[in-house]
């Protein structure tokens, strides 16, 4: 059979990559998010004061938080994490701080201590992993990332040694 100009017909076609949260169309500049303050000019999302007359509209983070839907989960636990677990969360809040001011779209969703470990949740798949390697560094550890949805979301797992 002659394939010609049109090439193989039997080839699989690779669904296109898909974020809710990624915005497709131009947002008008500059806007600022009611929920943060964050604001959008240059093509991203930064820590300014508000300027006169900007649009308002919610920022990613804003929307995931409130969508309650995370990008990233990080699992803390272990016989040693227990005994620090104060100690740990604070390193935590202070990597979120750090990477909040760099980025103002990566951010903590929520800490929830449950029986045996905490599970903590972000808008954004880098705070998870800089969290995840913020312990790993601090108090060693075993530490496991798995990305899914093409890279869209991560889950990190730190158990303490």
């Amino acid at each position: 059979m002659d394939k010609g100009k049109f090439g193989r017909r039997d080839r699989l076609v690779k669904e296109k990559y898909h974020d809710t949260y990624r915005e497709d169309k131009k947002r008008s500049e500059p806007s600022v998010c009611p929920g943060c303050g964050a604001v959008f000019t240059g093509g991203r999302w930064t820590w300014t004061d508000e300027p006169e007359g900007a649009a308002k509209a919610s920022c990613p983070a804003c929307q995931r938080i409130a969508d309650d839907y995370p990008a990233g989960y990080v699992e803390l636990k272990g016989d040693f994490f227990q005994q620090r677990r104060e100690e740990i969360l604070n390193l935590v809040s202070n990597e979120e701080k750090m990477e909040k001011g760099e980025h103002p779209l990566e951010r903590v969703m929520s800490i929830t201590p449950e029986k045996d470990q905490t599970m903590i949740t972000t808008t954004g798949v880098h705070i998870a992993r800089r969290i995840g390697e913020a312990v790993t560094r601090a108090y060693q550890g075993e530490l496991n990332f798995t990305y899914g949805d093409n890279e869209k979301t991560i889950r990190v797992q730190w158990v303490s040694k």
